[in-house]
């Protein structure tokens, strides 16, 4: 009796083990080695390598390094899976992802002591987080399976899907990925993490017995190699990968050109925020669970602390003493709150991080716990003194490590928060919900916590901004990234363009020697080119119509930094916007004979149906600036996600080279009506279609900024533009070669890209232009979270 009363008076928990039993049996009915699972059947193992228990160091078993022809297999299987899977009905399909699920659950303890075994999370979390969530999303997808058609009418599946997971959850990474991609009736080649592939090995066996058709999932193993041959096999629709930024940054710039769809989960560095009203008990058991879950290896790890200044010490002293509170040993003893890093080599690379930050200035706290004497094992750990500079500060560590800095004021929290080249997440405590409101939708970041962190749902999308990557998983929008329109499948290369005169007439001839150049037009004021050149005009006979500046890197410079500086455009009411895109309009149709007799004079045809369109197309996105918003999700847990829909951020925009005005007005349009900012290049060959903007643009209360035209030689100003790291995006009307050097380029911040590839986009047809393709690829979601209830 005595032992009980102390343990109530200490609260100290004794172990609490799991047993490894079933775990381990199920991989020697394997023989402790692994093939692939190519078209519904395993091949045989080949040369590899082992997967290690990273708690004891031990090999759990062998995996085959996946070849060239391995992945050749894979693809050959899911292309000839898919014309059968996507052909049947969604309900069909939703069965076989209902019974995924069930067995999912039927299985869920084997799942999860194989997770921890194979990863070295703690099996509650494993348990009670991960497998529950690779149930939901398989539920929660064959109802979109089946609504497919209600949800996404005209859309279809890419077809074959390429999936590279990570090891940090890898059993909850392949669901977010095979589920939406089975409901939309893609087939699949996946590669799990070669730290953690043991779990997506017995997901095989789950798609085998709920007989799922051969060759609708593959799984193969390997290494960075093998990924690579996946991502850019040829024969890939669609590529998806979670992981490191500069990994995906590789998968951007070799894809480039190829058509494929693409969506990348990176990396992140999540502040976590905390005010001086919050509750601070629950903020400390909120950064307990946003740094040292998963022993910090979590992209969304609130890994900045950043603390009003009025309670940075009387907070870190709290924090302190929880940290001397934190359990870290056997991933598989449920008392455990951390457990093993996933390798030695990540061990090495957060310690090494760790010293560095030191080195820098910063003063490092680790509590006196004990660590096992083997395996990968760090104890929690805190850097205070922290500057914004210090590496720490900046670098994702990928581990247990906590950096904190303070601020004073709100508006220097969100500073603090956004001075980052990532933003996947962040966490926001305070209990003034006008507060937290206001911060939410400041902060760039994909997913916004209040009050909260770590919440993660099937119904609700989650992603990044900026170099966290692009593209959503979970929710409709997530479900969305696996369908493209039925159209696009259907395009053809664009027509050549007419051949003009190779040569104008004598600019002295008649009226030409008066000085007719157009200049650029950055900051809401005419500049004349930095070159100090000018290029001229001709029309279809090879006549002079006018002169245009030759723009250079530098008025590209000039013209982003001007966007940059109208960011408040962003945050003008959708009514508003509306309002100047009507008057835009007003004042284009005012002028709708000069500027159709312009079109004439470039390209010999008649411009009057041009303009019209013109301003019909101004009028309809106007139409939309108030009305394309986001949605209320109901997530299972007491909170609300507010899916906000908001712009890119500064859009590099490349005009057709055909319909001098429609071309550019098409493409500007949507994207001014969601909030961005423009640097648009017009048409190479007419560009003067929009020179003559300038004074519309002047008289319909255009911000200064919003939209700037730079003119000149498309491919040269399109190759800056998708290397500047101030431009978030960016869309090119423009031949194949064009487009892969932008979708290449983009790469160095993860933009966000449309191309045309040289197909022919008619850009006229208002049932496929006027609504959401552009408004979609013009905008993000964020989703902040909310709790609710007392």
């Amino acid at each position: 009796m005595n032992k009980i009363a102390d343990i109530f008076t200490s609260l100290e928990y004794g172990p609490a083990p799991e047993s490894a039993d079933l775990a381990l049996a199920w991989i020697d009915s394997h023989d402790g080695r692994f093939g692939h699972f190519i078209d519904g059947k395993w091949t045989k193992p080949g040369k590899g390598f082992a997967t290690d228990n990273p708690a004891t160091g031990k090999k759990l078993a062998d995996l085959t390094n996946g070849s060239q022809s391995d992945v050749d297999a894979a693809v050959k299987a899911a292309r000839g899976a898919f014309p059968k899977w996507s052909a049947l009905s969604g309900y069909a399909r939703a069965k076989y992802l209902y019974a995924i699920a069930r067995l999912v659950q039927k299985h869920s303890r084997l799942f999860a002591v194989l997770e921890s075994l194979d990863n070295g999370k703690p099996i509650r979390e494993s348990r009670d987080v991960d497998i529950p969530l690779v149930a939901r999303h398989f539920y929660h997808h064959a109802g979109w399976a089946q609504h497919l058609e209600r949800g996404f009418p005209g859309h279809v599946p890419y077809g074959v899907c390429g999936q590279v997971i990570p090891w940090n959850f890898p059993l909850l990474m392949l669901a977010w990925k095979i589920a939406p991609a089975l409901a939309a009736g893609n087939t699949v080649v996946l590669k799990p993490a070669e730290f953690t592939s043991l779990t997506a090995l017995l997901f095989a066996e789950i798609c085998d017995k709920a007989g799922l058709p051969k060759g609708v999932v593959n799984i193969v193993t390997g290494e960075g190699e093998t990924g690579a041959a996946i991502t850019e096999h040829k024969d890939v629709d669609k590529v998806a990968f979670t992981g490191s930024t500069e990994v995906g940054k590789i998968i951007r710039a070799a894809t480039a050109g190829s058509g494929k769809g693409i969506s990348l989960e990176l990396g992140g560095k999540s502040p976590y925020i905390v005010f001086d009203d919050a509750d601070l008990d629950s903020a400390i058991e909120g950064l307990v669970d946003a740094i040292w879950f998963n022993q910090g290896q979590v992209c969304c790890a609130g890994s900045r602390l950043l603390v009003q200044e009025s309670i940075e010490t009387r907070f870190l002293d709290k924090l302190k003493k929880r940290m001397a509170t934190l359990r870290v040993g056997d991933p598989l003893d449920k008392a455990v709150d951390i457990g093993a890093l996933v390798a030695p080599v990540q061990v090495a690379r957060v310690t090494e991080l760790v010293k560095q930050g030191v080195a820098e200035g910063g003063t490092l706290y680790e509590p006196d716990v004990d660590l096992p004497k083997s395996g990968c094992f760090l104890r929690p750990a805190l850097i205070t003194n922290v500057s914004p500079a210090n590496t720490v500060a900046s670098e994702e560590i990928f581990g247990p490590v906590l950096v904190e800095m303070s601020f004073r004021t709100p508006e220097e929290a969100v500073a603090l928060a956004n001075n980052t080249r990532y933003g996947l997440a962040a966490t926001v405590w305070t209990e003034n919900v006008n507060l937290a409101l206001d911060i939410a939708p400041k902060l760039k970041a994909g997913v916004v916590w209040v009050n909260g962190t770590n919440n993660f749902d099937a119904a609700v999308g989650f992603g990044g901004y900026k170099e966290s990557g692009f593209g959503r998983e979970g929710g409709k929008e997530g479900m969305g990234a696996y369908l493209k329109p039925a159209w696009e499948k259907a395009l053809k290369p664009a027509p050549a363009a007419k051949a003009v005169a190779a040569k104008p007439k004598n600019p002295l001839d008649g009226d030409a020697g008066i000085d007719r150049t157009a200049k650029m037009y950055i900051g809401g004021k005419q500049a004349r080119p930095d070159s100090g050149y000018s290029r001229p005009v001709l029309g279809p006979d090879g006549s002079l119509v006018g002169e245009v500046g030759d723009g250079n890197r530098k008025d590209i410079r000039n013209a982003v930094e001007a966007a940059r500086a109208a960011a408040g455009w962003a945050t003008t009411t959708a009514h508003n916007r509306a309002q100047v895109l009507y008057y835009l309009a007003e004042n284009l149709d005012y002028r709708a004979a000069e500027f159709a007799a312009r079109i004439k004079a470039q390209t010999g045809e008649d411009g009057t149906a041009e303009v019209a369109a013109s301003v019909e197309r101004l009028f309809a996105f106007a139409g939309w600036a108030d009305k394309y918003d986001g949605m209320v999700h109901n997530p299972p847990s007491r909170t609300v996600a507010v899916a906000m829909v908001e712009p890119l951020g500064v859009m590099g925009i490349l005009a057709p080279p055909s319909r001098p005005l429609l071309g550019s007005i098409a493409l500007i349009a949507p994207a001014l009506a969601m909030g961005n900012t423009v640097v648009l290049v017009p048409s190479e060959r007419a560009p003067l279609s929009v020179t003559d903007l300038y004074q519309v643009l002047e008289t319909s209360d255009v911000p200064a900024g919003v939209l700037n035209i730079v003119t000149g030689d498309t491919a040269t100003l399109a190759k800056t533009l998708a290397e500047h790291d101030g431009v978030d995006a960016v869309w090119a009307a423009a031949n194949a070669e064009i487009s892969t050097m932008v979708e290449k380029a983009s790469a160095g911040n993860v933009k966000q890209t449309w191309t045309s590839r040289g197909l022919y986009y008619d850009l006229a047809d208002k049932a496929l232009f006027e609504g959401d393709y552009f408004l979609r690829r013009a905008t993000q979601i964020k989703n902040v979270w909310v709790p609710y209830g007392a």
